[in-house]
């Protein structure tokens, strides 16, 4: 199977297990050693080196308000060491966010990111999101 093809069924595979199914010690099969967050604006990790502990706490804490979150991949494109992913989200906003308790309501958010890999493993990512929208979803009554 070509490098691409194969990064595509990974990503897809992190994405689900690690993100959709909330199994942050699943990361130890996806993530390098060491995962830059290149570009997330908003993100509290944003410009942050982790390792795969800090990865995996990462997980855990951005998880942690919407359990029941789910990923749905749009699109995704290979380019050489990079795979960029389109996706839909969407949760129950059911923990506390600094100044947002939390509501029951389902949060809805799209965005993009690009993967980078390094053999079959993740090194980091650049992403784009509608936290505006968010903002709006978890402000309205």
């Amino acid at each position: 199977m070509p490098d691409a093809e194969r990064r595509k069924e990974i990503l897809s595979r992190f994405l689900k297990e690690v993100w959709t199914d909330g199994d942050a010690d699943a990361a130890e099969r996806y993530i390098a050693p060491s995962y830059t967050i290149r570009h997330d604006p908003g993100d509290p990790w944003d410009g942050k080196l982790l390792d795969l502990e800090g990865y995996k706490e990462r997980v855990r804490i951005s998880r942690a308000p919407f359990p029941d979150q789910r990923f749905e991949v749009q699109e995704l494109f290979a380019d050489g060491d990079a795979v960029v992913v389109t996706w839909l989200w969407s949760a129950p906003h059911l923990g506390e966010i600094p100044s947002f308790p939390a509501s029951g309501k389902t949060i809805r958010m799209s965005g993009a990111t690009v993967y980078y890999f390094d053999g079959d493993r993740l090194t980091g990512h650049w992403q784009i999101t509608d936290r505006l929208g968010v903002y709006r979803q978890l402000s309205s009554p």
